[in-house]
């Protein structure tokens, strides 16, 4: 099967968790498997995650795993009747210190700190934006609000303060707890929600390093980029992460829909300059939910992700729970190889007025200029660490990049850098016995064949993490 070189995330829920479907979204093209965290117990996630693990042994195919942490609630409490429907022009009461159930007029909250933190004139937005109230007096714990534009609100649906301004910490007491349930089952990736700075980042990594040091294990962290408060923040967050999500639901509430689009290739740009990864998320084939086609808008939403450069497009609710997990999978990796086609690239000029001071970045630029002017068929990467694969894959190119590592975690973790093929062979550490098994491994595999020219790099001596200083071009007999 012909894969495009951008990755599919998928959440996994009820619509996929049977192991024979999961297989099969496997081999259709997902790479990342999202374990929502927002949903279920320690116990459901363990139990997933072996899931995807034993699915993707049976499909021949490593994914990696990403743990989404579910972030700070700030959302309304629970109604008598489960729901009701706020009519424009009426009053409704948001009210901290509420504990019975709420009605028509008035509703408890999750978010304690609420009263503190509006101010007459706010705009709040429920329910995904969809519920629109403004506020008119804050008495005590109790926020009064006229309903400005209405509909139906049911339990414990979100806040969002137009513009932003909400202090709730990005980690929770149960985000902790879920770190350390994410690093029992060796998570590739942990997801950050809300964060606004450089520092609940570098906090999460802590708590990740801590939890897994027992089993030798470094996961990756993504920031979740869906405050507005995060976006004056947004390089010093992209710094301290070894990547972000472009999360355009809650940002899109914060700072208005129009001003999404824009984010999003300020923010994919961004990432690739500083050599981070970078997933594109939300609603990218939301009539897949219930329709076995998408959209048009959706197939030139996940195209122009595609060509802006993201390293991954995403699927939420689509494989969670809607009614064509797999048929989603195939739709979108359609729509990504197409797009791919009519990417456009200058690699020399991304080249021009930069100056390498590490030997392995220079050797992994080296090859993608080379590769590209020798018309090579592949480019080869031998890693420890993933690096010197993730250097390339930050430059557009039409020459597949296939990551070859002996460490699973560096093989999964791979899984999710546009255009790289990660392989596990496990080599000698004689550099020139290694060359000669890689160099039968890819013809083993197809990827050469006689007369086929790639490019090779590696460290001498071998399996020093960070050791890439060998560049060689190898022509197949």
């Amino acid at each position: 099967m012909l894969r495009c070189s951008t990755k599919i995330v998928a959440t996994l829920g009820p619509a996929s968790n049977d192991p024979a479907l999961l297989e099969q979204m496997i081999r259709a093209g997902v790479d990342v498997v999202r374990l929502n965290f927002s949903h279920g117990t320690a116990q459901d996630h363990i139990d997933r995650a072996k899931l995807v693990r034993e699915a993707a042994m049976r499909a021949g195919r490593e994914v990696a795993i990403m743990a989404d942490l579910q972030g700070p609630k700030i959302r309304v409490g629970k109604f008598a009747d489960g729901k009701i429907f706020l009519q424009p022009g009426q009053t409704f009461i948001l009210d901290a210190a509420r504990t019975e159930l709420g009605d028509h007029e008035a509703v408890g909250l999750d978010y304690k700190a609420l009263p503190r933190e509006v101010k007459v004139g706010d705009i709040l937005l429920l329910n995904d934006g969809m519920i629109e109230i403004v506020v008119d007096a804050v008495k005590g714990e109790a926020v009064y609000t006229t309903v400005k534009l209405g509909g139906e609100l049911s339990n414990n649906k979100g806040i969002n303060k137009q513009g932003g301004g909400l202090s709730a910490p990005a980690l929770t007491a149960k985000d902790m707890e879920d770190i350390r349930t994410a690093m029992r089952f060796q998570a590739d990736y942990v997801a950050v929600s809300f964060p606004k700075s450089a520092t609940d980042m570098e906090m999460a990594r802590q708590l990740c390093n801590v939890a897994a040091a027992e089993f030798n294990h470094q996961p990756g962290l993504i920031a979740k980029i869906e405050r507005a408060a995060a976006i004056p923040k947004l390089e010093e967050i992209l710094l301290a992460s070894d990547g972000i999500m472009v999360a355009r639901g809650d940002l899109a509430i914060e700072v208005g829909n129009a001003a999404v689009p824009g984010l999003q290739k300020q923010m994919i740009k961004l990432a690739r300059e500083h050599d981070r990864l970078v997933i594109t998320a939300t609603q990218m084939m939301e009539s897949m939910i219930t329709n076995p086609v998408p959209t048009r808008a959706e197939v030139s939403d996940v195209a122009n992700a595609v060509l802006d450069g993201t390293d991954a497009v995403m699927l939420s609710a689509e494989t969670a729970a809607g009614k064509y997990p797999l048929e989603t999978i195939v739709e979108m990796g359609k729509i990504c190889l197409a797009a791919e086609r009519y990417e456009d690239f200058e690699l020399d000029a991304d080249f021009s007025g930069k100056t390498f001071i590490r030997i392995d970045q220079t050797i992994a630029l080296g090859a993608l200029f080379t590769a590209h002017h020798l018309g090579a068929k592949a480019i080869v990467a031998m890693t420890d660490s993933g690096s010197t694969p993730l250097w390339m894959s930050r430059h557009l190119i039409r020459v597949p990049i296939y990551a070859l590592t002996s460490k699973i975690a560096t093989q999964r973790k791979m899984a999710l850098f546009r255009n790289v093929r990660p392989l596990f062979i496990d080599t000698s550490t004689n550099r020139d016995a290694a060359l000669s098994e890689v160099d039968s491994e890819l013809k083993n595999l197809g990827i050469v064949q006689a007369g086929d020219i790639y490019a090779i790099t590696c460290g001498d001596p071998m399996g020093d993490s960070g050791g890439t200083n060998m560049l060689k071009i190898c022509q197949v007999v």
